[in-house]
């Protein structure tokens, strides 16, 4: 991960601290009605402001180099948007019964839905020399199937607000969301050339939409009294989140290695990344939108919010030793497939 990234991301998460302890101090400036109007500047601007700049910096023209290697893409999608929230809802009928504050076991089930991020999967992959153009179009080709599927995921789940409809909620997805991201895809092949001199900071641009996004909800939940979080939940979260993460990148792992999977070792490392890695950037906008009305909305979004900078940084974690171990494999193959040298009578 290079130097500038992994700043950025460092200064983001504390910039999500930040703007929680600010919201703590001062929850009636963000709140409905209050200064920072978030029923407009939220709902509608900055939502749409992050979507239109994903389109703005997506590269789908990458995506075409990748585009045939079906086999991996189908595994990374299903294990993404099918096998993870089915996975995370099993595992969350066993933790029902414990005293876990149960907004942040829903917030767990809205980490399974989530699509995968456009950039952290791809930047370790990179990090470690693994399949880059396949980390691109998951990364990429999850995002778009995100807009639709990840909002009827988080429905079956978990439901609605009551006070919203579902025709509500997809036309709201479709303006905010949708419109916005295909208008900045228009706009890139328009200004493609000068996007790329310029190299505009995209990534910290919907980093500081997204910390006002984080802001106004959890000046919601700090102005509303009845909601309490207790510690001991938010630690077990924390461990829980952490175990998830390893558990299914060793499951990635094993089942992209059977003998009969057809993948190489740069393969896997993609599949390790894309597979397990969750969106903030798409996550906190949409479950904004789904959730319009929950009072608990805010603990639904912290096991999102502590997920990601979890996954940068056992992914960071991890990179030399999956480093060593896909360099170890990749010349114990070219070792393999070396004609061998004829034996002399």
């Amino acid at each position: 991960m290079g130097l500038l990234e992994r700043t950025r991301k460092e200064w983001f998460i504390l910039g999500i601290v930040l703007v929680i302890a600010v919201a703590k101090l001062q929850p009636a400036i963000g709140v409905k009605g209050g200064p920072m109007k978030p029923e407009i500047t939220i709902t509608y601007i900055a939502v749409s402001a992050i979507f239109f700049n994903s389109g703005l910096s997506l590269k789908t023209e990458e995506l075409t180099s990748a585009l045939m290697h079906v086999k991996l893409h189908l595994f990374v999608q299903i294990f993404t948007l099918v096998f993870f929230p089915t996975a995370i809802w099993l595992f969350l009928q066993v933790l029902s019964v414990t005293p876990i504050n149960e907004w942040l076991l829903k917030g767990l089930q809205t980490v399974g839905c989530m699509p995968p991020p456009v950039s952290s999967a791809v930047i370790l992959t990179k990090a470690v020399g693994g399949n880059e153009a396949a980390a691109i179009f998951n990364s990429a080709f999850g995002s778009f199937l995100g807009i639709v599927i990840t909002p009827l995921l988080l429905l079956f789940f978990l439901g609605s607000s009551s006070s919203v409809p579902f025709t509500s909620i997809f036309s709201q997805l479709f303006m905010t969301v949708v419109v916005p991201l295909i208008i900045g895809q228009i706009v890139r092949r328009r200004i493609k050339d000068w996007l790329e001199r310029k190299n505009l900071p995209f990534g910290a641009i919907s980093s500081c939409v997204l910390l006002m996004i984080i802001y106004t909800t959890f000046c919601d939940t700090f102005s509303n009294p009845n909601i309490d979080l207790d510690k001991f939940s938010l630690i077990i979260i924390v461990f829980i989140i952490f175990f998830v993460q390893l558990s299914f990148m060793l499951l990635t792992f094993l089942l992209s290695r059977r003998n009969n999977s057809g993948f190489t070792p740069a393969d896997t490392v993609a599949i390790i990344f894309c597979s397990t890695h969750k969106s903030l950037t798409l996550g906190i906008p949409m479950l904004k939108i789904v959730f319009a009305g929950y009072e608990h909305l805010s603990l639904i979004s912290v096991p999102l919010l502590i997920y990601h900078p979890a996954q940068i940084l056992l992914g960071s974690v991890l990179v030399p030793t999956i480093k060593s171990w896909m360099v170890s494999r990749q010349k114990a193959l070219k070792l393999t497939r070396q004609p061998k040298a004829p034996v002399k009578i």
